[in-house]
């Protein structure tokens, strides 16, 4: 489970984070490329951009349920 207060600063804010247990794996960018990044000299992933449809939140939650090792939130601001 994405821990809020570990969440990297790259985030955007909003309700979507990333936290610092990202594997780099880059699923989440795969299944949501608009909303998922990643960081700058890594390959961690970071949420760029927060959905504000529920077709765009229902494809955030699919990356965030497919995430391998729960590094992504949907508690955070």
């Amino acid at each position: 489970m994405a821990v809020k207060e570990n969440k990297v600063a790259e985030n955007v804010r909003g309700k979507f984070y990333v936290d610092d247990q990202c594997i780099a794996c880059g699923l989440c960018r795969e299944i949501a490329p608009e909303f998922f990044g990643n960081i700058e000299n890594s390959d961690n992933s970071f949420v760029k951009k927060q959905p504000t449809s529920d077709k765009e939140i229902d494809v955030c939650m699919e990356a965030l349920e497919s995430c391998p090792v729960s590094a992504i939130g949907d508690d955070g601001e």
